[in-house]
């Protein structure tokens, strides 16, 4: 165990959309302004331009979830269950445990913390086989469980609600292992947080389909124009750049004004700066958006999770759910036409908020610093 000015701590994302590889930098970006003396190192486990197993599993995820949503719902679905989960699981982490043994040799860490389910199974793998010995740390980023996620050999397990709890100690998961925190976002969205909600002109929409820039964002668009309430729209194609052609022409021929972007870091100041944001509900999208106090409507939830968090935050009075894309136009026009439920909503989420970041950076150092002690004490116990 390296000493506490060297504390050496390995973040492992992957960048199948940017909801992983955000929570990962909000907990880099909290733990360096928490621990200046520490060496943070955040890696993208799926980060490759070559043809490999990695890249293949990233690509197939991918277009399964923009091409064959019912698909991935299937496969959602039947890993739910144990018996399905178990066998996608064991596959998946043993085609990458290879990878993840390389990349511990490499950096050699004192804990490593995951955001992502399929580096967090190679990383089980490795442990249940004995060839390494480190605390592993999950984050879950979603706002329900996944079989996906649940291995014997992870030490700590945070999650974003309580509810959350009761679902992973009966897949068999111990409880004193599972802690709340919330789902950690940035610094800027707590830097840009609506201080007080109003409804004021001209009313801006921002529309978001996740960093993949998934999500029917041109349909949307289409029917957001027809509503005479909006005065300005403006659309996040993220890293899709076909998509992003196809908005800016698109944009050209809207009655409402649209700015169009394609991926960009100042998500926080959108938010603040918008009355609406319309958006798939990917968790870590929500979760900026509830720490910004943004309202919130949500289209095209992906099959399985997403439609899972689109309920939750519908239930928490933070959102509307438009289920079908075709009734956006009536469901924007009903929100607007209504600013007390908009005020509401955003009151909310304002109540909601929570520094996920914040709550597990601080309880693995206290962990950390635990079981450092703890290893001390044993050390001199076997000397004297």
């Amino acid at each position: 165990m390296n000493n506490e000015t060297s504390r050496k701590v390995l973040i492992v994302s992957a960048s199948i959309g940017t909801g992983h590889m955000q929570a990962a930098r909000a907990i880099e970006e909290y733990w360096k302004e928490k621990e200046p003396q520490a060496e943070i190192t955040h890696v993208d486990f799926l980060d490759t331009d070559t043809i490999s197993v990695e890249h293949l599993i990233k690509g197939t995820y991918i277009k399964m979830i923009d091409v064959f949503p019912m698909l991935y719902d299937m496969i959602y679905h039947a890993s739910k269950g144990e018996r399905g989960g178990s066998i996608l699981q064991t596959a998946l982490s043993y085609l990458l445990k290879s990878r993840m043994l390389k990349l511990v040799q490499q950096e050699q860490p004192d804990v490593m913390v995951f955001t992502h389910p399929f580096p967090c199974g190679a990383a089980s793998i490795l442990k249940r086989q004995g060839h390494i010995n480190l605390p592993l740390v999950a984050i879950m980023t979603d706002f329900s469980s996944h079989q996906f996620w649940l291995y014997p050999q992870i030490d700590t397990y945070y999650v974003a609600t309580e509810s959350m709890v009761p679902e992973m100690v009966s897949a068999g998961i111990d409880k004193a292992r599972i802690h709340v925190s919330g789902i950690p976002v940035r610094r800027a969205f707590f830097r840009d947080a609506i201080e007080e909600y109003r409804l004021e002109e001209p009313v801006k929409v921002l529309v978001m389909g996740g960093g993949l820039g998934l999500g029917s964002l041109e349909t949307a668009l289409k029917h957001l124009d027809e509503v005479n309430g909006i005065g300005e729209i403006t659309v996040v194609a993220g890293q899709n750049t076909s998509l992003y052609e196809s908005l800016i022409t698109l944009s050209e021929s809207m009655k409402t004004k649209t700015n169009v972007y394609g991926y960009t870091t100042n998500i926080s100041e959108l938010m603040k700066s918008s009355s609406l944001l319309v958006t798939k509900p990917g968790a870590l999208t929500c979760m900026e958006a509830v720490t910004i106090g943004v309202p919130m409507l949500f289209f095209n939830a992906i099959p399985g999770q997403e439609e899972a968090n689109a309920e939750l935050l519908e239930q928490q009075g933070c959102a509307r759910w438009a289920r079908d894309i075709h009734n956006l136009e009536d469901v924007v026009t009903a929100l607007l036409i209504n600013p007390s439920r908009l005020q509401q909503m955003s009151e909310r989420a304002r109540e909601w908020n929570v520094d996920g970041a914040a709550n597990i950076v601080n309880s693995l150092i206290e962990f950390l610093d635990a079981k450092k002690k703890e290893e001390l004490v044993q050390t001199e116990e076997v000397i004297g």
